[in-house]
């Protein structure tokens, strides 16, 4: 059986990649103590209220909020055609996005970003958040020889923040 949430589509997609944000997982990790997540603990998060999506976009000079983030959770999402009616809920009837591993992180941290001034937390604390992630500085280093993805959300934030005080879209 189907349980209405009365949530959008947009909404529902808004609120699932807020769920895969690092200040969700951030905050749950300062929640919960073991492997298991109760739902006494899901409760507890602090998920945007689905009317934050009807507000305009701030570092947007032009549309949604949900406007603004749907075209980049439907690409990460709709990868394969098993998809398409996620696809359709969005308004899209295109083909599946290919698979483009740096677009897709660019995608990501284009998401956090914007989640991070959804939240109203400062630079200096989304400095102090994306540490709190060593296995993904660790592979970052490995793999690029500096914390890539908290560099990539940093100037991707800082962008949006200027976007925010001077009224100039932000531009991916």
């Amino acid at each position: 059986q189907v349980v209405s949430t009365g949530w959008t589509p947009k909404e529902s997609s808004a609120l699932f990649a807020s769920l895969n944000s690092f200040i969700l997982d951030y905050v749950l990790r300062q929640k919960i103590s073991g492997g298991n997540l109760s739902f006494y603990i899901f409760k507890q998060l602090p998920i945007l209220p689905p009317t934050i999506h009807t507000e305009l976009c701030k570092w947007s000079r032009f549309g949604l909020l949900s406007d603004w983030l749907a075209p980049r959770i439907l690409e990460l999402v709709y990868t394969a055609w098993d998809l398409k009616s996620f696809a359709k809920s969005l308004d899209y009837d295109g083909p599946p996005f290919s698979w483009d591993k740096e677009r897709r992180f660019l995608l990501r941290c284009e998401l956090d970003a914007a989640f991070f001034h959804l939240y109203g937390i400062d630079r200096g604390d989304v400095d102090y958040i994306m540490d709190a992630f060593p296995v993904v500085k660790r592979r970052d280093e490995r793999d690029y020889g500096e914390y890539r993805t908290k560099i990539i959300i940093q100037e991707i934030y800082d962008e949006m923040a200027t976007a925010i005080e001077t009224g100039q879209p932000y531009q991916t």
